[in-house]
């Protein structure tokens, strides 16, 4: 088990580093989202995953799970959710004031002018 969630944490991890450096701003907006899960990820699992444990400690039985890192991804989700609307409304309006959704700044034109 904790082979697998490493692998999903790193692939996510890697996956969203590879959006990130692409030049349109869409790819860019779904690699911060895919790093935002990965956090989320490691926080849960750094929670100690237990099965069949109460979430709320009940003396009746032998131990229970931690309850904090669920509040805290759950606090996550919603703050990234909020920022990810954000960023695609700043990535939208970028997108219609200037008609292109590059990232870059210095692209040349054809008569090797910068924009």
């Amino acid at each position: 088990m904790e082979l697998l969630l490493a692998s999903a944490l790193g692939l996510l991890t890697t996956a969203g580093l590879y959006l990130i450096l692409r030049k349109r701003t869409f790819p860019v907006i779904v690699g911060l989202t895919l790093i935002s899960y990965a956090v989320n990820v490691f926080i849960f699992i750094s929670g100690r995953l237990v099965s069949g444990l109460p979430p709320i400690y009940n003396p009746a039985a032998a131990g229970y799970a931690d309850p904090l890192p669920q509040a805290l991804v759950l606090t996550a989700i919603v703050i990234s959710f909020g920022m990810t609307a954000v960023i695609v409304m700043m990535a939208l309006g970028a997108f219609i004031e200037s008609g292109d959704d590059k990232v870059d700044m210095n692209d040349k034109d054809e008569a090797g002018t910068t924009k």
